[in-house]
C-alpha cells in the first residue's frame, strides 16, 4: 500500500509539473502574440513577414533533411554494402530500417506515411491548411530513417510536408486567420520544391498545379518569394550546381530523332500508367494483409529493396535502387550505361520502389520516377543511335527528355515537368522534343486513367477531394445540408467575455465556435485564433460578440451543392445552418463533412478499396 501510494503522488506530481510547463509556454506564445502584433497590427503586414520568414526556415529545414538523408545513407546502407559481410547487411539494413520506421508509424506518427503530397493536398482543400506538428517531425525523422537504410524512395515529396507543416505551424503560433492560414499552406510547398529540387521555378507551377489546383493571384506572390528565398538559402549553403551533372549542353542535332521523341512519348506514357496501376494494386493488396502486423508491412518492401541493391550491385555493378539514385542518373545522362544496364536498372527501380511505397513507407515518389523515365529515355536513345547512325552523346539527351516524359505521365504536371528537368540540369536545349515527349505521355496517360495517382492515392483511402472527381456533381445536388448536419458543435454564448470563452473552448478540438443570442439565434462565428489574438492584446474582458465575424449560413433543406458554392464564395470552411423561420441556430456543416458525405457513393470501378492509412 505504501508503495501504491508514493507511486500516486509521483504520477500526480508529474500531471502537475506537466500542467504548469503547458501553462507557461502557452503564457510564452501569448506575450510572442502581443509583441509580434504590435510590431505589425495589419494582418496583411504579418501574413508578407510570415511569408519571408517561411521561405528561410523552409529552405535551412530541406537543406537539414537532405544532408541528414546523405549522412544516415553512410552510416547505414552504404556501410553495409562495403561491408565483408555486404551480401546479408545489404539485404538486413534496408528490412530493419523499413520495420523500425513502421513501428514510429504506426505508434507514433501515422500521419507521416506516404510521400506527404496527397496530405498537403487534403490540407488545404478540406482543413483550411492545417497540418498536425506531430507529423511533421516524424516525417523528417522517419524519412532519414527509412530512406537512410535504403528504401527506394526520395526526399522531395517528404520535403513538401514537413515545409508546408512548418508554414501551418508558423500561421498558427502568430494566430492568422483561416483564410491566411490556408494561403501560408502553398508557401511552405513551394518552398519545399525549391529547396528538395534547386529549382525555383518550377516549384511555382508545381505549387499552382498541384496543391493550389488553379491560377490564384494572392497565393502566387506569396509563393514566388518563399520559393526564390529557399533556392537562394539552398545554394548557399550546398552550393550552385544543379542536382543533376549533364554532360555537355544538349540540344535537338537531328530532325530525325523527333520520330524516336514521340515513340518516347508513348513508351513513356505506358510506363507511368503501369507505374501508377502497380503502386496502386500492390499497395491496397498489402494494406488487406491481415496475418501481417501494420508495423511490420513497411519491412516487406525492405526485404526486396535489400534484394534488388546486392543484384544490382552484384550483377551490374552499379547502385542507384536505394533513395533518390541521383549518381546513376547522372552516368544516364552522360550516356555512358549500356543497354543491358539501363533495362536492368528500370525494371529494379520500378519494383524497388512499387515495393518501398506500397508496404507503407515514409518517403516520395519523384526521384524514383525521374529515374525510371532517365532510364526509359536512355533505351529508346540507344534505339536512335543504332538504327539511324547517330553519336552517342544522344542517349543523354533522350535520358534527359524521359526523366520529364514519365513524370509528367505519373504526376500529371505537364508544365512543371518541362521546367523541372531544365532547372535540375541546368540544360535548356531540348524544349521542343521535350514539349513533343510529354505531352504525349501526359495525354496518353490521362487518357487511360483520368485520375492522378495522388488523387487515386487518396481515393483508395476513402478520402474525395471537392471537384476532382466523377459523380461529384451529381452526388452534390441530391444530398441535403440537413444530412450531414452535426448538432454537436460548442456553443458560444453572446455574453462571454474573451477571457471565458477562451477558457472554456480549451476543452475542446474545435477551432471555430458559433455564437448566439438569449433566443438561440446565431449572430456570429468566432475562431480560436482570433480569441487568443484578442487575450493577446488584452482585451480579455470584452464581450465575444463584439470580436465575432458575421456568420455564413446555410439552411437544412438547401443541396450540398449550394451550401459549397457558399463556402467558396466566402472563404468560409464552416457554415452555421440555421431554421428558415426564426434563424435558430441549428448546427454546423464543415467542408470536411461535405467531403465524407461523398465517398459512399464514389467508389471508383477501377481503384481496389484499402484500409484508411
Amino acid at each position: 500500500m505504501p508503495s501504491e501510494h508514493h507511486s500516486s503522488r509521483r504520477t500526480h506530481s508529474k500531471q502537475a509539473k506537466l500542467r504548469l510547463f503547458r501553462r507557461r509556454i502557452h503564457r510564452a506564445k501569448l506575450s510572442l502574440l502581443a509583441r509580434f502584433d504590435r510590431l505589425l497590427p495589419k494582418e496583411s503586414q504579418r501574413v508578407f513577414v510570415l511569408t519571408l520568414i517561411i521561405g528561410a526556415v523552409c529552405g535551412l529545414a530541406a537543406v537539414a533533411f537532405h544532408l541528414s538523408i546523405i549522412w544516415a545513407e553512410r552510416l547505414l546502407i552504404d556501410a553495409a554494402v562495403a561491408s565483408p559481410s555486404r551480401l546479408w547487411l545489404g539485404v538486413l539494413t534496408p528490412v530493419i530500417g523499413a520495420a523500425v520506421s513502421g513501428v514510429l508509424l504506426t505508434y507514433v506518427a501515422p500521419g507521416a506515411r506516404g510521400s506527404g503530397i496527397p496530405q498537403v493536398k487534403v490540407a488545404y482543400a478540406i482543413k483550411g491548411g492545417r497540418l498536425p506538428f506531430r507529423d511533421i517531425i516524424g516525417k523528417f525523422f522517419i524519412g532519414v530513417l527509412q530512406i537512410g537504410s535504403g528504401a527506394s524512395l526520395g526526399r522531395e515529396g517528404p520535403t513538401v510536408h514537413i515545409c508546408a507543416g512548418l508554414a501551418s505551424v508558423l500561421g498558427r503560433t502568430f494566430a492568422l486567420s483561416d483564410k491566411n492560414l490556408k494561403r501560408l499552406l502553398p508557401v511552405g510547398a513551394a518552398a519545399g520544391i525549391a529547396a528538395a529540387f534547386n529549382a525555383p521555378i518550377a516549384a511555382v507551377t508545381f505549387t499552382i498545379e498541384e496543391v493550389v489546383g488553379d491560377l490564384d493571384q494572392t497565393v502566387l506572390s506569396g509563393v514566388i518569394v518563399a520559393a526564390a528565398i529557399a533556392a537562394v538559402i539552398e545554394r548557399a549553403i550546398l552550393g550552385e550546381h544543379p542536382v543533376l551533372t549533364a554532360a555537355g549542353s544538349y540540344g535537338l542535332r537531328h530532325a530525325s530523332s523527333l520520330f524516336f521523341y514521340a515513340v518516347l512519348g508513348i513508351v513513356g506514357g505506358a510506363a507511368s500508367l503501369a507505374f501508377s496501376g502497380s503502386l496502386l494494386s500492390l499497395r491496397a493488396k498489402i494494406s488487406g494483409m491481415t496475418s501481417l502486423p501494420e508495423w511490420a508491412k513497411p519491412a516487406i518492401g525492405g526485404l526486396v529493396t535489400g534484394i534488388l541493391i546486392m543484384a544490382a550491385i552484384g550483377l551490374l555493378g552499379v547502385d542507384g535502387i536505394n533513395g533518390g539514385g541521383y549518381v546513376t542518373l547522372s552516368s544516364a545522362l552522360s550516356g555512358s550505361l549500356t543497354l543491358k544496364v539501363m533495362l536492368a536498372l528500370c525494371l529494379m527501380k520500378f519494383v524497388a520502389t512499387i515495393f518501398s511505397y506500397s508496404s507503407g513507407g515514409a518517403g516520395g515518389i519523384f526521384a524514383p520516377v525521374l529515374f525510371i523515365g532517365g532510364m526509359v529515355g536512355g533505351v529508346v536513345g540507344l534505339l536512335d543511335m543504332r538504327l539511324l547512325g547517330h553519336e552517342g552523346n544522344e542517349v543523354g539527351a533522350f535520358a534527359l527528355v524521359g526523366m520529364g516524359a514519365v513524370f509528367a505521365g505519373v504526376v500529371r504536371a505537364p508544365i512543371t515537368s518541362v521546367l523541372i528537368i531544365f532547372e535540375m540540369t541546368g540544360s535548356y536545349g531540348l524544349i521542343l522534343p521535350m514539349m513533343i515527349s510529354n505531352m504525349t505521355a501526359y495525354a496518353l496517360a490521362r487518357h487511360f486513367r483520368p485520375i492522378a495517382v495522388y488523387d487515386a492515392l487518396l481515393e483508395q483511402d476513402g478520402i474525395h477531394l471537392p471537384h476532382s472527381g466523377r459523380g461529384a456533381g451529381r452526388i452534390l445536388e441530391e444530398m441535403l445540408v440537413a444530412d450531414i448536419c452535426r448538432t454537436d458543435a460548442v456553443v458560444l454564448e453572446a455574453d462571454l467575455t474573451i477571457d471565458e470563452a477562451h477558457a472554456l473552448i480549451q476543452l475542446h478540438e474545435f477551432t471555430t465556435f458559433p455564437v448566439v443570442d438569449a433566443d438561440d439565434r446565431c449572430i456570429g462565428m468566432i475562431t480560436e485564433m482570433r480569441l487568443r489574438r484578442h487575450k493577446a492584446a488584452g482585451d480579455g474582458t470584452r464581450k465575444i460578440v463584439e470580436v465575432a465575424r458575421r456568420p455564413v449560413i446555410a439552411y437544412p433543406d438547401q443541396t450540398l451543392s449550394r451550401a459549397l458554392y457558399q463556402m467558396d464564395s466566402s472563404s468560409a470552411r464552416q457554415l452555421a445552418v440555421v431554421s428558415r423561420d426564426a434563424e435558430r441556430f441549428i448546427g454546423i456543416i464543415t467542408m470536411s463533412d461535405i467531403v465524407a458525405a461523398q465517398v459512399p457513393a464514389l467508389v471508383p470501378h477501377d481503384l481496389t478499396e484499402a484500409p484508411s492509412r
